[in-house]
């Protein structure tokens, strides 16, 4: 198998747009891949070959493994949210929203699905049961991403608006957050650990904040520049469309329009990595359950409109810990 620069390209990975990649949280080795070409594919990433394949009946937008088995669940244009078990090679139609499905997170707390929506919505649903869907939460406008940690739910919609939700009282926000960021929200992700999440927009620019209000941890809040660079004299600035946390370390990884992957350690503000540049815009990173892998989507998002660009491709690439090790380890964490 060849390894490049870019890391192991996934053999027979789609050949539309690629949306999301997400690593089971149970097998190092399996991957999902959501695609505009309607399929969700599930890959063994270290013998390189696909394991399934199933579809919806439009663009898949996102998808989420189970914490308790290897079950995905993917939506997307066509508004059905769908479970798909790797075992039995079994699908179900859990339900559906009256637009587009954006996001699908899975909470280990609930042990249920959370989606996101165009429709303005966000839903929870518990595939154990008969009737799927256990709650419907409205929200100020479309939601556009979202991201689950413990008991808490960051959803970021359009008009930068970033709600926090407490899984035990899901019926009330449990606070609206103000970002520091100043143009649109594209991606959210919640810090391994609990402490806050990280926020990314379409102005080349990433937000470490904290769910603690202590005035003494709401000052650690922070926003930086990133993806951008000088062509002919002028700068130019790219939408950083991936974030993935490190499972291990708490580092993170972001992808951009610029087709750069970088490696953040966020809570000492550093630069821990830059990879080679990839053919085309990052759509989607995932680490696996270890972190010894990094999923990365190179597939055009259309930052620059209708043009010619690189074949989609999803590669994986080895990581080794001095690559996501922060700068400055904590006492007892090597």
């Amino acid at each position: 198998m060849t390894v490049g620069p870019h890391g192991t390209e996934l053999a027979d990975a789609p050949r539309d747009g690629i949306s999301s990649v997400e690593f089971s949280r149970i097998d190092p080795s399996l991957l999902a891949v959501a695609s505009w070409d309607k399929t969700v594919s599930l890959y063994d990433v270290v013998a390189n070959v696909t394991r399934a394949r199933y579809s919806h009946q439009a663009a898949v937008l996102d998808l989420a493994f189970s914490s308790a088995e290897d079950v995905v669940y993917s939506a997307g244009l066509d508004r059905v949210v769908k479970q798909y078990n790797v075992a039995s090679q079994s699908e179900r139609d859990l339900g559906s929203h009256e637009d587009a499905v954006r996001c699908v997170e899975y909470s280990s707390e609930l042990r249920q699905v959370i989606t996101g929506s165009w429709d303005k919505s966000v839903k929870l649903w518990d595939d154990r049961q008969s009737t799927a869907l256990t709650g419907t939460l409205d929200q100020p406008d479309k939601v556009y991403s979202l991201s689950t940690v413990q008991n808490k739910v960051v959803v970021a919609t359009a008009g930068r608006r970033v709600l926090i939700y407490d899984l035990r009282a899901m019926k009330q926000i449990f606070e609206e957050h103000e970002t520091t960021l100043k143009f649109m929200i594209r991606k959210v992700a919640c810090t391994p650990t609990g402490e806050g999440f990280a926020s990314s927009s379409i102005e080349g620019r990433i937000a470490v904040e904290y769910f603690d209000r202590a005035a003494e941890v709401q000052a650690k809040n922070y926003s930086f520049k990133c993806h951008r660079q000088t062509i002919d004299g002028v700068d130019t600035i790219y939408p950083v469309n991936a974030l993935a946390y490190h499972p291990i370390r708490g580092t993170f990884a972001s992808g951009g329009g610029d087709g750069i992957v970088n490696i953040w350690d966020g809570l000492n503000k550093k630069r821990l990595k830059q990879y080679a540049r990839y053919p085309t815009s990052i759509a989607s990173l995932s680490f696996n359950k270890d972190g010894t892998l990094l999923a990365v989507a190179s597939s055009y998002t259309f930052e620059e409109g209708e043009k010619d660009h690189p074949v989609d491709a999803v590669y994986v690439r080895s990581i080794s810990d001095a690559e996501v090790r922060p700068k400055t380890v904590a006492a007892g964490a090597q």
